[in-house]
């Protein structure tokens, strides 16, 4: 139930941002950025607007994960992990995502 609960959560907050995710689909398209295993993105192409929008993306997934973590009793850390998969699976065609052994692939 818990986790459950944070996906939809998760999913609610990748809904309810539609400025800063426009952004994050434009840099996955173009191969920008990279989502990882652990539940946040990474720079592919290091450029100071890449940066800016992953610092971004970032703040507001970490933050999001502690709330869930709060409300969930889990960790923010684990919330994160429940996160990944879901992310990952949700990701459009041309996308980069690290691979379960560290290694970067293209949906």
């Amino acid at each position: 139930m818990k986790n459950k609960f944070a996906v939809l959560a998760l999913a609610g907050l990748m809904l309810s941002t539609p400025a800063w995710a426009m952004d994050l689909a434009q840099a996955r398209a173009s191969g920008a950025v990279g989502e990882k295993t652990d539940g946040f993105v990474v720079a592919i192409q290091n450029t100071p607007e890449v940066s800016a929008l992953v610092a971004d993306v970032n703040a507001k997934r970490q933050a999001e994960y502690a709330n869930i973590a709060k409300e969930s009793g889990q960790s923010a850390a684990v919330v994160a992990k429940l996160a990944a998969p879901q992310i990952l699976n949700g990701l459009p065609a041309g996308a980069m995502y690290q691979g379960a052994d560290g290694s970067w692939k293209k949906r």
